[in-house]
Order: C-alpha cells, then structure tokens, then sequence
C-alpha cells in the first residue's frame, strides 16, 4: 500500500501560480490556480469599488463585512471552491483551499496539520505575512511553523487554533465543513473534539506513509538535519543535493512498538521488520519497577544509574576479565537483569530505581539497534535513521542507540538522527494535502535541483501580532495588560517562559509553571515566542521557523556546491573561538541598542525595543554558548546573521541608516578629485591605487570594535586620508595582486577584456565610494559588464540595493562612465522585458558604454551564504568571467577557501586580531588581495 499511495502523492508535484516550482519563476494557471488580480493605476484592485475618501470597498459577505469593521482584509487561496448544488461538491472541504481573514499585523494561516500522540501533539502550519495596509501578500512564500503541545492538555492547542484562526473556512456554505489531515493515535481518538470545539473534520492518513513522507522533505531540503551523536557531541551528516545520494536507506521508527521501514526513493518504501519491544515496554516496565509516573521521568531517572548492580557482565562470568576469545570486554551486557538472579535473597526494594531504569534502557535500545543492524546488513543499507517518540532528542538514548549500532557493526555503521523528529508525521500530513497552494508550493519546490536553497530555517522568536495592531505611548501611570504594546508583552511572557527575570541574560529567577497557565498573555503566546518546541529556553529553540522563498537559487559558479560550506571559523567545534566569539558579539549588544536607538529617534518605544532585543539576542548566544550545535551547523555567519534578524525582529529595520547616509555624502564631495587623481596615472600605477583605495575604504566597518573607535576620534574622510597613508606596505600579508595586474595588461596588450565581472561590495561610505566605484569604473571603460550585488535587507552600515541605484546615480553626476553604464543597462532591462540580460557580444552597433547593473543578492547579514542568492544573481552568474569579493565578511569570515568556475579577486582589511591569527597568521589592519585563477 506504501508504494501505490505513495507514488499518488508524487503526482500533486505540479506547477502552480507564478514561480511555483518553476525555477524560471514562471508557472502554470492550468492546474487550477487563479492568478492574483494586477493592480489599478491608482493602487486599487480590479474590479473594487472605490468612495470618495479612498477607502476600497469589497463585496457584501458577512466575513468581509466584518472585516470592515476589524480593519482586517480578505485573503482569498487560489483554488476554486466547487458549488455545493452540483452533483460533484463535497460536503466537507479541506482548510489547505480555505480563504481566511488576515487581520492587521497577524499572520495568513493557509492551512496545518497535526499528529496526535499519546504524550504530544505536533503541530505544522504554515503562514503568510500581509504586506501594507492592503492585506496583500506573496502567495509564492512563507513560512513553516513547529509547534508542540502536551496531549493531556488539549485545551491550549485548541486555544492557539483558535488565536491563529486556523478553523475558520470562509466562502463556503453551510453544511460544508473544514477538513485537517491529522495521524496519530488521538486521530482516532479526539474526532469529537476537534468537530464540536473547533468545528473541524479530521481526515486520517497512514501514520508510515505520513512519516516517510516528512522525512524524505527534510533530508533532501534542509542542509542540516541528520546528524551522528557520541559522547554528547553532534556531527552533522551531508547528504547531496540531488538526492542521489539519499535512498535507500533504514528509518526505524520508535513508538510504543517498533516498525523499521526500508524506504528505496521519494515514492517507495516497505515495512520490512518489527518488533513488540519498543518505548510502550520501556515505559511500561519502567512504571511498574520504578514507579516513574512519566516517560521523561523515567528517562531522567535512567540517567543517573548503574546498570551493573543490575545487569550481569561478562566480567561477572569471567571472574572480572574479558573474554578475549571472542572479543568481549569484562563491561560487555551478558544478560539483561541477569544479576538479580545471582541475588536469590534481594527483592525489588532491595533495587536502586536509577539502576533498574539504566539496565532497562539498556536492553530496549541494545534489541532495536541490533534489529536495525542486522535488516541494513540484510539489504545492504548505508544508513540508519532513528527517530519516533522514543528518541525526543534526549541526549541518553541517542547515546545508546549509538552505542548499540557501533558495536553490532563493529565501528562500520552509525546510528543517524534527525533534529525535526518528533514533527515527520505532522509535516508528512501537511505535504499530503491535495488541495491548497501552499502544500503543492512546497512540493514543487522540493522538486528543483537546488531546491535547499529555498528553506532557510531561522531561529528568532517568530512573529509576534496585537489584536489590535496598535502600538499605543505609555504613560507615567501603570497601564491595564491589553494597552501594552507588542514588546512589552513579549518581555513579559520572555522572561517567564524562560525563567528569567529581567534583560538579557539577566538574573535568573523562579521558573514559570505551564500547569498553572492556562490562559496566554493576550495578543502574544508563548508559542509566538519560541516557535516550536517547549515554553523554556533550556530546552527550547532547537527547531526553528522554516522560512519557504522561492526566489532563492544557490549560486552557479561554485566549484564543489555539495560541500560548500559559508563559515570558514566553524565555532560549533573549537570551544576557543566559540567562547571568543559568543564574548564580542554580547559585548557589542549596548553599542547595537545605541544604533538601534538613535535610528527611530530615542523614543521611549525604541527604547522598549532595545530590550527586547538585549533579551532576544543575549538569549541566544547563551543557548549557543551551553549547545552549541542546538541549532545545527552553526558558523559565525549564522550568528551574525541572527543579530540582524533579531534586530528587524524588534521592529529596527534600519539601525544605521542614519550614519549610512551622511558618509556617502561626505564622501561623494571629494570623489570627483579622485577620480582625476587615477586618470592621470599610468595603467600599472592605476591598478595598483585602485587595489590599495578598496583596501584603504574597507576600514568603514561598524561591526568591528576596532573602527569603532577610529569613527570617535575623526570624521569620514580624515580616516580615509589616515587609512591610504597608513596602509601596510606590499607584500600585504595575503598578496597575489601582481598575478592581478599581469592579467589586466595582457588584455590590454591583446586587445581583451572581462566579459562581465560581478562584484560583491561591502560598506557604505568611503568604502563603497571612495573604494569600489573606481575599480567599477575602471572595468567599464575596459568595455566589461558589471553587476553589482549589494545585501537585500539592511546589515551594519553595509550598503542595500535599494540605497546603492541612488548612490550610483549620484556618481554619475560627476563621471560619465558610470552614467552612461547605468543608462545602458537600463535600456537592456527594457529590451529584455524586466529580466537581467545575457552578456552582450561585442559588435559596431554596440551600445557606447558597458552596462553596470545593479542588483540584490538575497543577504539580509554581513557576511556571504552563496548557498542561497538571489534570483537576478543566479541569472547574472551566466556568462560571468570575474568575480570581486570585497570586505571581511564576505572574503574571510565567509569564502575564503571557495573555489569559483571563474577568476576571483578577494579584497579586505582584517579588522580583528583574532580572525588574522587564526586564518593567516596575521595581525589587525592586515591587507587581503587574493586572486585566483578559473577552477574546472
């Protein structure tokens, strides 16, 4: 039945909508999906009635009427809803078709799933954001939601369906009822529930199928999720990209009984083994002989055993010597609670409970690794998954899983799992959906080639929402809960949720009871806050929000992508530079808050917000700091990545836009000089003066203590001057610029050129001014195509897209290259219809001047994660030659060792001491000019 229900899901891989699953961008409206209606002139939507104060009136529905009154606007999904008179209309409807209502400042909730277990309910839905006061939003992303309930405690799941308006079904008629792919015991036994508390029809899918079907997706479409695990340490498999590489393999799923699956490919899989011995008898027998009252009790108890008091060794046996004969070690389980029987005269009460729930969890997990060894040997299987309600994460039985599987195989086989385990069987019902445009998105995008770099999982709190999306000033006096603003509550419900009772990483103070809470904070849960998971930080954040973007494509001129890895200092293991590094970053939190404060006016507002995230931040580097591989393979661009994302988190969207601004144009003023300056220069001394300004530019760095302090003792330009006077003499400590130079007078000796260079810049200021706009200029007039790959979203004082056209326009006015290459690339996008151009061969009719193009490169961080760039940047690598990598963050915290299909040039000035000696053996304001020749 696997194999033929199976292969009718992988038939739902369709194309919907624009960009859904086509790595074009472009889709299908045959299968159903009508597109979203293109805006009017003046802003309003086709076919909207419009009165004279603006305000845009919809149709007459009891939801949109009461949308009107709520400020909320409709959201409608894009599969058509059958006529209920017709023969062919059902009378239930799944929520994965359901319009809701998007309410101001909340989330879109397409549609979820859940899978009900004896101790827990997993939750999956997943959301999209409104954007403007439209409620409009991006049918093609979103966001995939984790979150956990305790089973006895059904109310709260209820109450947060109910606070996300996941039940409602709008634009049906009555009769029809909302269907919700549910498996899991409670699937069967919570029907009435769910129908008379939420109105809500459960729909029960195979519990295998469900559970194969999740953890393929998040094999093949998440870099980080299976992992090994000894002695307390995690080590993070690669599986490539392809999924070639996947199948088959073992998934043993631990349960109350045990099922061992062989799954053979995306579509094929079979119960190939079982066995009664499983968590149901660990626990039940746990229960009678300790009487541990719940699984984590039990777990806990186990813990802290000895199991020899219990179990008899082969040292018993052997008079406390191995059996060397066969290969026993004296340590070696001979027979499970076998000593009890060398103790005819002790009862259970003569028993320490620690050591009888060790050796119990000995011999439960010892069986199943055994089985699972011996069906991988059977058919020569290479990996072994271990996942289900067993494992919980919990750090001792993975530990003695793989301990089972390294002795059974003698060191040739390890025990594997996965960090979303206790969700495979929620996500897998969610995929199975067969109607709704967010299920068949995130299949068809599972689908592509690259399709890992279209989830990114994040791991700030979420999104938090107000009921009534207004942030109101406070006054002196205290004010009731429901007039607190958004922060304020998140602090609030923060602080209690993790034990903590005030800023980061504060003092911590009696942990909040969940027993005791039955009713959230309004207008933000605890599950806003930490998205999946528990209510506590210790134990909490392991599983972040899966962020779904489809316009994300991993960048196509890297060498080796299957083992590309961003982070050159891996800080997940060297405990020296974790501390370090965890040390610099909470040390610049006040300067941050300082920045983040003066971009919204110091307003008492702000200042709340600063709070947050002093607290938000602060928490994670202490997580990270106890755990740090709790959130997978996380480097030091990740984490500065996270410090960005906390910020816009926090509602600072921008926090240096304010010094962002003036030093570009204090640097403006004087680049027409500079400009003239090179001019006058030779070629060879030119390229040498261009090379030292973007070294000398890249000292404006605001995320670096040490230009920190230049900034209080000079203006933007005396720095400058500072910097190219001061510049260390060559050889830099990293210096293959003369293999630079050679290249460049070659092709001007043999009459060549770089067909198009795409260059990376960096900071705002004197760095991109001052620095990167010559060197620009300089490729243009040798007739190469530029493009310019600026940060999507604002980091540090680093340049956007959206700030860059302005700034280059600007420049233009005082030099007619960059004019004339803005002007051209602008009439290529026009003949090309809106999409980045394929380089132009050169001809008598070509245009006067090369193109410079200036375009996102779907960063929202400091450093460079060329595993995920934009759609513009994947298409402008095409053709590409040259590759400029400018700045500490994307040339040496990130790519440094990445070998390109192309000629790279790496430009930086080291601004950490630490960074220099660990990479190069060098020292603060050491210079980087690194270029490399075209790799096959």
């Amino acid at each position: 039945r696997g194999k033929r229900t199976m292969k009718n899901v992988s038939k739902l891989f369709m194309k919907t909508g624009k960009g859904g699953g086509d790595d074009k961008g472009k889709g299908s409206e045959s299968a159903g999906v009508v597109p979203e209606a293109a805006p009017a002139a003046d802003g309003s939507e086709e076919g909207a009635e419009r009165k004279d104060d603006g305000e845009l009136v919809r149709s007459q529905s009891y939801l949109d009427f009461l949308a009107s009154l709520t400020g909320a606007s409709i959201s409608r999904d894009s599969t058509e809803i059958p006529n209920p008179s017709t023969p062919t209309a059902s009378a239930n409807r799944s929520l994965g078709s359901a319009p809701s209502i998007l309410f101001p400042h909340m989330e879109y909730v397409n549609h979820f799933a859940v899978d009900i277990g004896g101790s827990l309910v997993k939750l999956v839905y997943f959301s999209q954001e409104g954007k403007g006061g439209s409620g409009r939003y991006d049918r093609q992303g979103g966001r995939l939601h984790f979150v956990k309930f305790e089973s006895s405690r059904l109310p709260q799941l209820f109450d947060f369906i109910q606070s996300k308006g996941m039940h409602i079904l709008e634009g049906g008629t009555k009769g029809m009822k909302p269907i919700v792919k549910a498996t899991g015991g409670g699937a069967y036994k919570n029907v009435e529930d769910f129908k008379n508390i939420l109105g809500l029809e459960l729909e029960k899918v195979d519990e295998m199928e469900s559970l194969v079907t999740g953890t393929n997706f998040l094999l093949s479409n998440l870099q980080d999720e299976g992992f090994t695990f000894w002695k307390g340490q995690k080590d993070y498999i690669s599986i490539q990209n392809d999924k070639s590489d996947l199948f088959p393999y073992l998934l043993v799923n631990i349960g109350s009984g045990v099922s061992y699956l062989k799954v053979d490919g995306p579509d094929q899989y079979e119960r190939v083994s079982g066995t009664s011995l499983g968590g149901g008898t660990f626990w039940g027998l746990g229960r009678l002989l300790t009487g541990c009252k719940t699984f984590d009790e039990l777990l806990e108890l186990s813990t802290h055993g000895d199991n020899s008091a219990v179990d008899m060794l082969v040292g018993d046996i052997y008079g406390g010597l191995d059996y060397e004969k066969i290969g026993l070690e004296a340590t070696t389980i001979a027979s499970s609670f076998g000593k009890i029987l060398m103790n005819e005269e002790k009862s259970l009460k003569d028993y320490n409970p620690k050591d009888i729930g060790l050796a119990l969890c000995r011999m439960i997990s010892y069986n199943i690794a055994q089985i699972a060894y011996l069906n991988a040997k059977r058919y020569n299987l290479k990996r072994i998954f271990f996942g289900g309600f067993f494992i919980r994460g919990h750090p001792f039985t993975m530990q003695t899983l793989s301990y089972a599987i390294n002795f059974w195989s003698k060191g040739e086989m390890r025990a594997l799992f996965l960090r979303h385990e206790g969700f495979l069987g929620a996500l897998g019902a969610f995929l199975m959906y067969e109607e709704g445009a967010s299920s068949t998105i995130i299949r068809n995008l599972s689908e592509r080639r690259d399709s890992r770099a279209n989830f990114v999982e994040r791991f700030t709190v979420g999104r938090h929402y107000s009921p009534s999306g207004e942030v109101k000033p406070r006054g002196k006096l205290e004010r009731t809960h429901s007039e607190k603003s958004w922060v304020e509550k998140f602090m609030e419900v923060g602080r209690q949720s993790a034990g903590m009772a005030k800023g980061a990483r504060g003092d911590a103070a009696a942990s909040r009871d969940p027993s005791s809470a039955t009713d959230y904070l309004t207008g933000v849960s605890e599950y806003d806050l930490w998205g999946a998971e528990t209510n506590y930080l210790s134990s909490g954040l392991d599983v972040g929000v899966l962020h779904v973007d489809p316009s994300l494509y991993q960048f196509p001129l890297l060498v080796d992508p299957a083992s590309y890895e961003p982070s050159v200092v891996d800080i997940s293991k060297d405990e020296e530079q974790r501390s370090y590094w965890i040390g610099v970053l909470d040390k610049q939190i006040p300067a941050t808050c300082e920045k983040a404060l003066a971009s919204q006016g110091e307003s008492e507002e702000a200042q709340q917000k600063c709070d947050a995230f002093k607290w938000m931040f602060g928490s994670h580097l202490e997580k990270l700091l106890r755990e740090p591989q709790v959130y997978g393979k996380f480097g030091l661009c990740e984490i500065l990545e996270m410090r960005e994302e906390c910020l816009r988190e926090c509602g600072f969207k921008d926090t240096y836009i304010v010094n962002k601004e003036s030093e570009n144009a204090a640097a403006l003023k004087v680049l027409p000089d500079l400009l003239a300056e090179l001019d006058a220069m030779d070629e060879s001394a030119r390229l040498l003066s261009l090379i030292e300004g973007v070294l000398a530019g890249n000292i404006f760095d605001w995320g670096s203590q040490a230009c920190v302090e230049l900034y209080k003792n000079g203006t933007i330009l005396e720095i400058y001057k500072q910097a190219r006077s001061n510049l260390k003499s060559r050889p830099w400590r990293v210096d293959t610029f003369d293999d630079f130079r050679s290249q460049m007078l070659r092709q001007t000796e043999t009459n060549q050129r770089y067909r198009r260079a795409i260059m990376f810049v960096d900071n705002s200021g004197a760095d991109i001014v001052l620095g990167m706009i010559p060197l620009v200029r300089e490729l243009l007039k040798r007739g190469t195509e530029v493009v310019l790959a600026a940060n999507s979203l604002p980091a540090l004082n680093d340049i956007t897209a959206s700030e860059l056209l302005p700034l280059m326009k600007q420049a233009g006015k005082f030099c007619e290259v960059i004019r004339g290459g803005l002007e051209t690339a602008r009439d290529l996008y026009k003949e090309s219809r809106g999409v980045l151009p394929d380089v132009q061969p050169l001809s008598p009719t070509s245009p006067a001047y090369s193109p410079l193009y200036i375009i996102q490169n779907g960063q929202g961080g400091p450093c460079l994660n060329l595993r995920r760039v934009s759609h513009d940047l994947a298409v402008a690598a095409k053709g590409a030659d040259l590759v400029v990598l400018e700045g500490m963050g994307r040339s040496i915290h990130s790519n440094y060792n990445t070998k390109f299909m192309c000629d790279t040039l790496k430009l930086a000035m080291v601004k950490n001491r630490v960074l220099a000696e660990t990479i190069f053996n060098g020292e603060i304001y050491d210079c980087v000019c690194l270029f490399e020749k075209a790799e096959a």
